[in-house]
């Protein structure tokens, strides 16, 4: 298995990508290909002892996309890129998965660009495991598509069935759609239209959720729009971030605290790794021809050897020709002149 990674992409500069091969190296049976200027890589490289090692290869790029810029515009201002050169790596077969923490929109114009969507995909989804109290659900779409129609949210639980399947191992995967009330009065225009969709596509629909229950993990899979989804992803990273450093300012002020925490200090580290992103490595862009991995800006190497680890199991998986295969039993349900033929959007 081949993986090209963006060795600049993420808030981290190049240095936690390098840690992140060297695991990878040691525990994966995988290629990785790491992309991005030499001055910069090189060191890291030979500080690590990697420099010849027989299953990393260096693919040089020399410029960088950084998080602040518009993604079309920086795509066509910096082809030479080191997102750009992953992804034209993967769409020229010299690589099975790409691996960007960098500009997650400028990853997903690359993908657009570079490796063209599944046939009768209409919009790839970012796909984001979700920490549960069950486990993890997916939660698509977490930012790609802002504004979105019924069949969209069709196509995004059909292909977050398929990810629930392939890495998590659930034979048959329940969904939802994240609404205001568990009612299926309830809900924004969107909701009430996309409702009748999901519950005549034979898949395992359960209805409408709310917020609440995303961390309970009430259904495996929970759909829609990007801005929803993004919103919600970001308020709950917040709150689990908030909930920590109440936790341990609370503890630094009281001896009595601090040998109660110190009781529980595997409690602690247990609960920090269910609820933490490291473990899932990053999210998937669902629906484009490849496996793409977008991971967290903030993604350290913990993270990002995860997210090889994830690369290898969805490339190996052939994910790309289930969903086509899903999407083709429900192709009937779409509006006219909205088939896998025309892929419209």
């Amino acid at each position: 298995m081949r993986i090209a990674l963006d060795g600049l992409g993420g808030d981290f500069g190049p240095a936690p990508v390098v840690e992140a091969c060297c695991q990878a190296l040691k525990d994966l049976d995988c290629e990785l290909q790491l992309v991005g200027p030499e001055e910069r890589l090189l060191p890291l490289l030979e500080k690590r002892g990697l420099l010849r090692h027989p299953r990393l290869k260096l693919v040089p790029a020399s410029q960088e996309i950084q998080m602040a810029e518009e993604p079309a515009r920086a795509c066509r201002e910096k082809p030479d890129s080191s997102l750009l050169v992953a992804a034209r790596q993967l769409a020229q077969k010299k690589a099975d998965a790409m691996i960007s923490a960098g500009n997650s929109g400028a990853a997903m114009v690359a993908s657009l660009w570079s490796l063209k969507r599944i046939p009768g995909v209409l919009r790839p989804a970012i796909a984001v495991p979700f920490p549960t109290l069950r486990g993890a659900s997916i939660l698509l779409d977490a930012g790609a598509n802002s504004d979105c129609k019924p069949w969209h949210l069709l196509q995004f639980a059909q292909m977050g069935i398929q990810y629930c399947r392939t890495v998590l191992k659930i034979e048959n995967p329940s969904v939802g759609i994240l609404s205001i009330g568990e009612e299926e009065s309830k809900g924004n225009e969107l909701v009430r239209e996309t409702l009748p969709l999901l519950k005549t596509s034979l898949l395992h629909f359960r209805g409408p959720v709310e917020g609440s229950d995303l961390p309970r993990g009430s259904t495996d899979v929970v759909v829609c729009d990007g801005f929803v989804g993004n919103v919600a992803l970001k308020l709950c990273e917040g709150v689990a971030s908030s909930i920590f450093d109440t936790l341990r300012r609370e503890i630094a002020q009281s001896v009595r605290a601090k040998w109660g925490a110190l009781l529980l200090k595997n409690v602690f580290r247990k609960l920090k790794k269910r609820l933490s992103y490291e473990e899932y490595g990053g999210a998937p862009l669902l629906g484009v021809r490849g496996t793409v991995i977008i991971c967290h800006g903030k993604s350290n190497a913990v993270a990002l050897f995860h997210a090889i680890r994830v690369a290898q199991e969805i490339a190996g998986a052939k994910m790309e020709q289930q969903i086509e295969a899903a999407l083709s039993r429900t192709d009937h349900l779409l509006p006219s002149g909205r088939n896998s033929s025309l892929g419209a959007p």
